[in-house]
């Protein structure tokens, strides 16, 4: 399977038998297209995302896998709206991150590397030093002090070296990039393969949805994975002739930390200055996110929307969500919040294929939800 790593702003390549995680220059690499597959392709003895081998182009002999991926596709109301939901928070570690880690941390030990380093606000982390414990791969996974205390017992169990950074989200990716100098950064939001398996994603809704492509797809953007990922996938399946037509893609973000949001009303192809505060969404608390302009690209093109909502939308879509037995994370609420203000707008509607991504569990952020919801046991009365 022919692939190489592209540099996007002059397009040299560079061959994937060394991995790398940054050009040169420091920016960030893709991979070149793929080719993707054709229903006949499935591995359909395969319930993992390798049951799309065919379209991942990492091999798949001696796969690093937790059987990750198949999740749940249900249907749910939403404002009156029928809809359905993708149960990404019931994966081996609890979030979707599981897709693309399976599969970079696969090709990073088919390289023989030995040590790698991760910044994450916690779900990656968790994924991370799951499958690199897995992989025989040692992790060191950096998290700011705001990480939920679940998540970093979740990375040290796994037996990584947790480390507390001070400061924000950015301060993390930082004090990352830093440490890259004496130990490979694996970062999720660099490292180009976790893209492989973020885009089994849209493969997986193709299948489920009776090999057509859902009208709507709504996600939590903060780095904007799933989009990409979403963007990859279905575009392959077009190229295929596999599917009609691309789905809308929705991204979601919190209002206290929207820079996607701000450059996408601007109508701008890059970062603006944006006010960030601290947001209980904290799985997609990023600032300064890396692929921006193709994020904006892949919603745009698609003729879907990016919008932000408000910390008390999440809180109540988190408890509406719980409430119909959905127990998630907020990051996981605000995408369901956002489409309550996409339905209001009529952009989403009645009767159309909406899937809503659910990307991370409430098992992760136990304590901040019961604050949030002011929700606890009560006393027995003598």
């Amino acid at each position: 399977m022919s692939v190489r790593y592209i540099d996007p702003t002059d397009g040299a390549c560079y061959s994937v038998d060394r991995p790398l995680w940054c050009s040169p220059s420091g920016g960030y690499l893709n991979l070149t297209p793929g080719t993707g597959l054709r229903r006949h392709e499935i591995d359909t003895a395969c319930w993992s995302v390798w049951r799309y081998a065919r379209a991942i182009r990492v091999p798949v002999a001696g796969a690093v896998t937790l059987g990750e991926g198949w999740t749940p596709l249900v249907p749910i109301e939403w404002d009156g709206t029928a809809v359905r939901a993708k149960l990404e928070f019931m994966m081996p570690t609890g979030s979707f991150k599981d897709r693309g880690m399976t599969v970079m941390i696969t090709y990073l030990k088919q390289c023989g590397l030995e040590r790698v380093l991760e910044d994450s606000s916690g779900n990656a982390g968790a994924a991370l030093a799951a499958y690199a414990a897995a992989a025989g791969i040692e992790a060191r996974i950096l998290v700011p002090e705001t990480a939920s205390y679940p998540k970093i017992v979740q990375i040290a169990a796994a037996g990584a070296d947790a480390v507390v950074i001070p400061g924000s989200r950015q301060d993390v990716a930082d004090a990352a990039l830093a440490m890259s100098q004496e130990i490979f950064y694996a970062s999720h939001n660099r490292q180009a393969f976790f893209a492989e398996g973020t885009k089994t994603l849209a493969y997986e809704l193709w299948e489920q949805c009776g090999f057509t492509a859902p009208d709507n797809v709504v996600v939590p953007l903060g780095y904007g994975a799933n989009v990409l990922g979403c963007e990859h996938g279905f575009r392959e399946l077009l190229a295929n002739g596999e599917i009609e037509r691309m789905p809308k893609i929705h991204a979601v973000q919190a209002a206290n930390c929207a820079p996607y949001f701000a450059a996408y009303t601007a109508g701008v192809e890059h970062l603006v200055p944006t006010e960030i505060r601290p947001t209980v969404a904290e799985g997609i608390a990023s600032s300064q996110p890396t692929r921006v302009r193709e994020v904006l690209a892949a919603v745009r093109k698609s003729g879907g929307a990016i919008v932000a909502v408000e910390e008390d939308e999440i809180g109540a879509a988190l408890a509406t969500l719980a409430r119909k037995g959905l127990y998630v994370e907020p990051t996981s609420a605000a995408a369901a919040a956002g489409l309550s203000r996409l339905i209001a707008a009529g952009r989403v509607r009645s009767g159309e294929c909406t899937v809503l991504v659910l990307t991370g569990s409430g098992l992760k952020a136990g304590d901040r939800i019961g604050s949030l919801l002011g929700v606890a046991a009560r006393q027995l009365s003598a």
